[in-house]
C-alpha cells in the first residue's frame, strides 16, 4: 500500500463518511439518561467519590534514564502512566498519547493529578521518531509534553484536526501527520494506520466532536501493535483484527469506565472482548493507574483485567511504571498494586523490592 502524506491544513479535504462528518451527525451518547440524570452523575463525580479511587500513597515507579533506553532491545515497552507507553521498535523510539503533566486539565492548580511522577524526564529521552497521538483531551493531548518534545521528535502522527491544534500551539507544520480513519503512512519501515474508535472530542465547553479520535494499527517488520486510545467497545476492533490481525501486542484501555458512559470506555471485560476480537496474543491494559478520572477503585482495572485474562489463557503484562517489558512477554508481569501500600513513604523503588521474580505475586 502507497503512503499517504497530509499536510497538517488537509483535514477539511479529507473527512470521510467513516469519520468526523458522520460523528458530528450521530454523536455517540457519553453519559447516560436527560440532562437531570446526567447532573447527578456529574455531582456524584465530583462530590460523591468513594475514598479508594486514589492510593493512600504513592505508586511505585522505576526511574528510567536515557543510557538505559539506548541499550535496551528492540521490541522493549515502557510504561510511563496513563496512556503513555515508548515502545522501542526496529531501533526507534515512538510514544503513545505523552502525558508528563502533573494534571490532566487545562489547569495546572486544579483537576486530576498524578498518583506517580513520570518514571523519565522529557529532557532525558533519547531522540523520538514519532508521536502518536489519539484525540485531544486534556488527559491524552498534553500542552506542554507537546511542546517540550517538539524538539526532539520527527513526526506527530494524528487523527482529522488535531493535526491542526499542534500547528496552532507551533509546532512545525512540516511534522504533523493529519490520518483520517483507515489511511496510512510509513515511517521508514514502520506503517502506521488511523483506526475507527468510539469515543468523543473536545478541549472546552463550546468546541465538542469538531476534531476526530482514532486507534491506531503499528506494523514493524516484525511486530503489529495496537493502541486503542479512549473507546467504547464497538464492532470496529473485529474489522480491525480481521484486516490487520493477528497483534503481537495490544494496547487496550482499561480504566475510568463507569455503567454511567457505558459508550466511551470499555469495562476490563469488554477490553479482553476487543483482545479477541483483534486476535491479540499478548495485552497491556492501559488508561489507568495515573489519574482518578472515575468511580472505580484505582485497583480495581488491574485486579479485573489479570483475573479475565487467567480465565482467557491471555497473558496480561503488567509492569510497573518505568519497568521494561518484552513483546514476547508471556508470563504477564508481576502483581505490583498489590504491594502499594508498603511504599507509602517513597514514590522511587527498584523492581526486585516488589516481587520474587518476573510474574510473581509474591
Amino acid at each position: 500500500m502507497a503512503s499517504t502524506l497530509l499536510n497538517s491544513t488537509s483535514s477539511a479535504q479529507t473527512r470521510s463518511s467513516l469519520s468526523l462528518d458522520s460523528d458530528q451527525k450521530n454523536p455517540v451518547m457519553v453519559t447516560k439518561g436527560g440532562r437531570l440524570e446526567q447532573a447527578r452523575i456529574m455531582w456524584d463525580f465530583f462530590f460523591n467519590k468513594p475514598t479508594d479511587t486514589r492510593p493512600s500513597g504513592k505508586i511505585p515507579v522505576q526511574t528510567l534514564t536515557k543510557q538505559q533506553l539506548l541499550a535496551a532491545p528492540n521490541n522493549t515497552v515502557y510504561r510511563l502512566g496513563h496512556s503513555t507507553v515508548l515502545l522501542k521498535l526496529h531501533n526507534a523510539f515512538w510514544i503513545t498519547d505523552p502525558m508528563f503533566s502533573d494534571r490532566a486539565s487545562p489547569l495546572q492548580f486544579a483537576g486530576p493529578e498524578r498518583f506517580h511522577t513520570p518514571p523519565i524526564n522529557i529532557d532525558e529521552l533519547p531522540r523520538i521518531k514519532a508521536v502518536i497521538i489519539s484525540h485531544d483531551h486534556y488527559d491524552h493531548l498534553d500542552h506542554d509534553s507537546i511542546m517540550r518534545l517538539a524538539g526532539k521528535t520527527d513526526y506527530f502522527l494524528t487523527p482529522l484536526g488535531v493535526g491542526d491544534i499542534l500547528v496552532d500551539w507551533g509546532l512545525p507544520a512540516a511534522k504533523v501527520r493529519q490520518l483520517d480513519w483507515w489511511q496510512g503512512i510509513d515511517i521508514g519501515d514502520v506503517r502506521f494506520v488511523a483506526t475507527p474508535a468510539q469515543h468523543f472530542s473536545g478541549r472546552g465547553l463550546f468546541n465538542k466532536n469538531q476534531t476526530q479520535w482514532a486507534s491506531w494499527v503499528i506494523l514493524a517488520p516484525d511486530q503489529r501493535v495496537f493502541f486503542s486510545g479512549d473507546s467504547g467497545y464497538f464492532d470496529g476492533f473485529r474489522q480491525i483484527g480481521e484486516k490487520y490481525g493477528p497483534f503481537d501486542l495490544t494496547l487496550l484501555e482499561t480504566g475510568a469506565y463507569n455503567d454511567n458512559w457505558p459508550n466511551v470506555h470499555m469495562r476490563p471485560e469488554e477490553s479482553i472482548q476487543a483482545h479477541l476480537d483483534l486476535k491479540g496474543k499478548r495485552l497491556l491494559p492501559i488508561h489507568n493507574g495515573t489519574f482518578d478520572l472515575s468511580m472505580h477503585s484505582w485497583r480495581e482495572p488491574f485486579d479485573r483485567i489479570v483475573a479475565l485474562g487467567n480465565v482467557q489463557g491471555i497473558p496480561v503484562i503488567t509492569p510497573l511504571m518505568g519497568e521494561p517489558a518484552s513483546m514476547y512477554d508471556t508470563t504477564g508481569g508481576r502483581r505490583w498494586w498489590k504491594f502499594q501500600e508498603r511504599y507509602k513513604e517513597t514514590e522511587q523503588v527498584h523492581v526486585k523490592r516488589l516481587s520474587s521474580g518476573p510474574g510473581g505475586d509474591s
